[in-house]
């Protein structure tokens, strides 16, 4: 007697695994957001490390997000664009670092710009998978938070709150993504 295995298709593989991305993501994000709130005036260690540590776990991320759009075909060539972005943003960050909250508000708004818009393709290209509207909206309000952090920098006395609060929403939309995955 034959057996039949039924294996996933590509898409389906990939979905679970964007599922499973995305709720990391939601972890990290919130995680992080708590220990830089706690750090949020002051550019010491802890805060240092975290900063650089953000680009780094999305270039991680983006990495396992490629493997999985090869499956279907997905938006790789942008995939790509946002790990190039997220390392020279983590390298920058550590010179930012040395530099004052200002420098690193305005690299952070950068990178906010540019990797909501790779953000919002991503969505867009991904739109058939489903649960990509959250994606979507968090690409484009992370290009407008971006544009905040910028004009943010120039403030007397500027602090790093408002990137706490960006990291947590990002996470919330990635949450609400995987929920609303096709399964």
């Amino acid at each position: 007697m034959d057996t039949v295995v039924a294996t996933p298709a590509p898409a389906a593989g990939a979905a679970v695994t964007l599922r499973r991305l995305y709720l990391l993501r939601f972890a990290f994000a919130a995680v992080w957001a708590g220990l830089l709130w706690t750090a949020h005036d002051v550019l010491g260690v802890l805060s240092g490390t975290l900063l650089v540590l953000y680009p780094l776990f999305d270039v991680a991320c983006a990495i396992v997000d490629v493997r999985s759009a090869r499956a279907v075909r997905g938006p790789v060539r942008v995939l790509y664009v946002n790990i190039a972005l997220s390392v020279l943003t983590a390298t920058g960050l550590i010179a930012a670092v040395s530099s004052g909250i200002p420098a690193v508000l305005r690299l952070w708004g950068a990178w906010a710009i540019t990797a909501g818009l790779v953000q919002l393709i991503v969505g867009v290209l991904r739109r058939s998978m489903g649960g990509q509207w959250p994606m979507i909206a968090s690409g484009g309000i992370s290009a407008l938070a971006g544009a905040s952090f910028i004009a943010q920098a120039a403030q007397d006395d500027p602090t790093l709150t408002a990137l706490a609060g960006y990291a947590f929403l990002g996470g919330v939309f990635f949450l609400i993504s995987a929920l609303r995955l096709r399964r």
